[in-house]
């Protein structure tokens, strides 16, 4: 009775429909607040949900602790432990071991994230000093490493606030940085803006050709 549902072509069709109806469901919030986008927002926020547990369990889980657990290891059920001293954060009395743990992870997360932030931002400094001319660098070379030092100091003017920029040497600098961090966040806004076109296009794209078969 159901050996439709082993045909491939049929689940890629249910599969096409599927995707149609999720699609213009989660659209129909650019026209109000409705039930269809919320019934589609929950599913899909269950199906995240669901999707993660998964990948925790799979990728991270079972490769990383329970299969050294059933191979031998068996020390690595410590990892349990500490684990499990994250949920006495919902108990009052024992509130004191989430905070152990939480200190120990936020520290090890602090470390890490610094020496990562050290190891990127020292070969950006070390890369800020650049030549203004030398053997071999054309003029269009100099002109670029001008003006990249220019900005360079400008915006670092703008956001030295040891003192008040009330003088010109020190307010002209400031200003023209500002001008240039505006323009720098009106390329991201616009390059963002641009990535949200590209998935609503995407998805455009997929309903007429995929779904309506209407432009090829």
């Amino acid at each position: 009775m159901f050996n439709w549902l082993s045909n491939p072509n049929t689940m890629s069709v249910v599969g096409i429909w599927l995707a149609a109806f999720g699609t213009l469901a989660i659209y129909s919030i650019l026209y109000k607040e409705n039930p269809v986008y919320r019934m589609a927002e929950h599913i899909f926020i269950g199906a995240a949900a669901g999707y993660g547990v998964y990948v925790t369990w799979s990728q991270i889980l079972k490769p990383l602790w329970w299969d050294k657990i059933t191979s031998g290891q068996w020390y690595w059920v410590f990892a349990l432990v500490a684990g499990s001293m994250f949920y006495f954060i919902y108990s009052q009395r024992h509130l004191w071991i989430s905070r152990l743990i939480f200190g120990a992870l936020l520290g090890l997360i602090s470390g890490t994230v610094f020496k990562g932030f050290a190891g990127v931002n020292m070969d950006r400094i070390y890369a800020s000093f650049k030549p203004v001319a030398g053997h071999g660098m054309t003029a269009a070379q100099s002109l670029n490493n001008i003006l990249f030092i220019f900005v360079l100091l400008t915006v670092m003017a703008y956001f030295f606030f040891s003192f008040e920029h009330k003088d010109a040497i020190r307010r002209v600098p400031s200003s023209i940085g500002r001008w240039v961090l505006m323009f720098a966040f009106g390329a991201m806004f616009g390059s963002t803006v641009m990535a949200r076109m590209s998935l609503l296009i995407g998805r455009i794209y997929f309903l007429l050709h995929d779904w309506l078969h209407v432009a090829h």
